[in-house]
Parts: structure tokens; C-alpha cells; sequence
């Protein structure tokens, strides 16, 4: 790592400190745009990935309009402005937008970095107020460094490093993840000696209190509502303790959290135990195991919503104290490893992604030469 640290100082201090030109990206690339493909064709699996609009594909198709490793930028809806470099071939709807550089200039998988880099600024020049869209004109205006190729390759060659460490992370994470879900539905998994009770037998459900961001007071107090992290603050609380959250509607409907700190408790309803024979975080550790099965409870077709009543019959196991313990222990450990972003995985891994960001911003910083004097 420390031949790549000096790598990577020798390049900021010795090459990208340098004056370079600067050029416009319709004079250094094709802004191309994809062709219109009928929804209903799409599949949900196939040879070719369908990008029109979206951070991830629409679809898949039999044909593909575009070669692989291409640079794609969402052109329309929530996500226009994404940067995305393609490694397969694909079909680029028409709410896609392909750039195709001049390599003889500029680096195919430099000039992504450097869009990607500007990500932030090419999604706020998107218009329009209901399905908002990026001009055509907005990203070839955009200005781009161009270093010696050489330099170019070298960026391209320190960032391939980073990223390819990141997606390992990634993916040794996402491992980790099914470990955990397996250990924890073998934990969970009970024979017919173990007793069960229905929820509302051992607990109570209490709906949160109504309130938005301009009712709130100044305070470090979650508000907890129909999300997985709290959506502001607040200056009081209305649960404390350990408390088992579900959402009670919109898209996140049915999604149980847990939290071991005072909240305001909102669009949800906490789950209280009502007896000292089960442990409210086996509780929560037993209902996240069933998420998928809870997340299919909802009813309604504008707004989803769960009901409580549906929880009430819900059946929980009923192990010895001790037993519970010994498995929320257990667990802490594994959830722990793959959520908390504080330590294990996904610690290291923001500190990869700060340290990917913090590099690739100063290896693609240069100083301008006055554009009036490029030839």
C-alpha cells in the first residue's frame, strides 16, 4: 500500500498540479442518445440490459444498441444526471444519454471518472418540476482537463485499484450478509416443544403521534416514521427504552427497526412486551426474520399500509430466558459485523469509499490554462 500511496502523492504533486487545458465535451465526445423501446417488449431477465432513465436497467432485451464499456447518463425522472459506466453490451432507451469519446484526446474510462466526479452538478441542471430532464446542451457544456494521455492513464489505473477494493468489500459484506441471515433463521427455527403465543397475547401496539418538520422543536431526538432512518429531529420524546418499531404505511410499509434510545415515534407503531418471559430484542431478532413475509401484510393500492390487528395473531416463540440471551447475543455479534457502520465491514468500507473520493477528487483537479488561448 505504500508504493501506492507515493503513486498516488507523485501524481497530485508532480503532475496534477500542472496547468492543463480545458475543453468542452462536445469537443472531445459524441453525446449520443438511445432509442425509444416499448416497455411491454422488456423482460425481467435476458442477453441485454435495458437503461432508460433509472440507476438500475428496466429490463432486458434480445438486441443491444451499444457496445459495452460505455458511459451512460440518465437523462429523465428522479435519477436523471446519474453517471454509469456500462461493462456489458446494452440498449439505451430513450431517456438515456451514451457518451462516446474521442480516445485519440481522451481517456474512455478517464472521462467517466471526471462525469462521475460531477455527478452532483450535472443532476442539479436537470428541469422540470414533474418528471424533471437533462438537456443535451447542459452536459456537453460541461468542461473537462485533459492531461497528457499518459496522466490520464495513470488516474484511470490508481482509481481501477480503489474501486476494484471497494467492490470486493462489496461483495466479502454481502457474503457476510447471507451468513448472517442463515445463522439467524437457524437460531429462530423452533420444534413443537417450544411454546407459542400470539403477539397480542404478550404485547401491545401503540400508533406514534402525528407531527411534521415545521412542528418540531430544536432537539437530537429521532423522529421515527415509515423509513429505515429517522427523517429529522425533535426536542422531546414520546418512547424510550428498548422499542420494536413497524411502519405502518407508505413504501417502506411493514419494515420492523429496533431502537435503544428515545425516539418520536410517528407514522408506526411501537410493539411492547407486556410479559418478563420473552425479551423485546429476541422479539425484534424473530419479526426482522420474517420481513419478507411481514412486507406482504400490506393492503391498499395509492398508499400500502400494515394493520395491527394483523399482528395481534402473529405467533412468537417462547424459549427460556436464557435461551433468548444466548441468540440476541449471537446476533448483536452478526448484525454488528454487517450493519453497523461504526465497526466491521461497512466501517471499512465507508472509510474506502472516503478515501476513493478524497483521492479521485484531487487526482482531477488541475489548473486551467485561459481557454480563449487553446487551440
Amino acid at each position: 500500500m505504500t508504493k501506492k500511496r507515493n503513486t498516488i502523492k507523485q501524481l497530485i504533486n508532480e503532475l496534477c498540479s500542472k496547468e492543463v487545458a480545458f475543453k468542452k465535451l462536445d469537443e472531445i465526445a459524441i453525446v449520443d442518445k438511445g432509442k425509444q423501446l416499448n416497455k411491454e417488449l422488456l423482460f425481467e431477465s435476458g442477453k441485454f440490459p435495458v437503461l432508460n432513465g433509472g440507476i438500475n436497467p428496466s429490463g432486458y432485451w434480445d438486441e443491444y444498441n451499444f457496445d459495452k464499456n460505455k458511459i451512460a447518463i440518465s437523462q429523465g425522472g428522479a435519477s436523471a444526471g446519474f453517471v454509469n459506466f456500462v461493462p456489458t453490451k446494452f440498449w439505451a432507451g430513450a431517456h438515456c444519454y451514451v457518451v462516446l469519446p474521442n480516445e485519440d484526446i481522451v481517456i474512455n474510462r478517464y472521462l467517466y471518472f471526471y462525469l462521475k466526479s460531477k455527478q452532483e452538478t450535472i443532476q442539479n441542471s436537470k428541469l422540470g418540476a414533474g418528471i424533471p430532464g437533462l438537456n443535451k446542451k447542459a452536459i456537453e457544456q460541461l468542461l473537462i482537463p485533459i492531461p497528457p494521455l499518459i496522466i490520464q492513464d495513470e488516474i484511470v489505473k490508481i482509481l481501477d485499484d480503489f474501486t476494484q477494493l471497494e467492490a470486493e468489500l462489496e461483495a466479502e459484506l454481502e457474503a457476510r450478509k447471507k451468513q448472517y441471515e442463515y445463522y439467524r433463521d437457524e437460531l429462530l427455527t423452533f420444534d413443537d416443544g417450544v411454546e407459542r403465543k400470539p403477539l397480542g397475547k404478550v404485547a401491545k401496539f401503540l400508533r406514534g403521534t402525528a407531527i411534521t418538520a415545521k412542528d418540531t422543536t430544536e432537539g437530537d431526538i429521532p423522529v421515527v416514521a415509515n423509513a429505515p432512518k429517522s427523517i429529522y429531529f425533535h426536542g422531546e420524546s414520546n418512547r424510550s427504552g428498548e422499542t420494536i418499531v413497524v411502519a405502518r404505511s407508505g413504501a417502506y410499509c411493514g419494515l420492523v427497526s429496533f431502537w435503544e434510545q428515545p425516539i418520536f415515534l410517528t407514522d408506526a407503531f411501537s410493539v411492547y412486551l407486556e410479559t418478563s418471559s420473552l425479551k423485546a430484542k429476541f422479539i425484534y431478532y424473530f419479526l426482522k426474520k420474517q420481513q419478507k413475509a411481514i412486507h406482504l401484510m400490506k393492503k391498499g393500492y395509492g398508499v400500502p399500509h400494515v394493520q395491527v390487528k394483523d399482528f395481534e395473531s402473529y405467533s412468537v416463540p417462547v424459549p427460556s430466558l436464557a435461551e433468548q440471551e444466548r441468540i440476541v447475543a449471537i446476533l448483536d455479534k452478526f448484525d454488528a459485523l454487517v450493519n453497523d457502520i461504526s465497526t466491521g465491514l461497512p466501517a471499512e468500507l465507508n472509510a474506502r469509499r472516503k478515501q476513493y473520493e478524497y483521492y479521485r477528487e484531487k487526482l482531477l483537479t488541475f489548473r486551467e490554462k485561459e481557454y480563449a488561448n487553446q487551440s
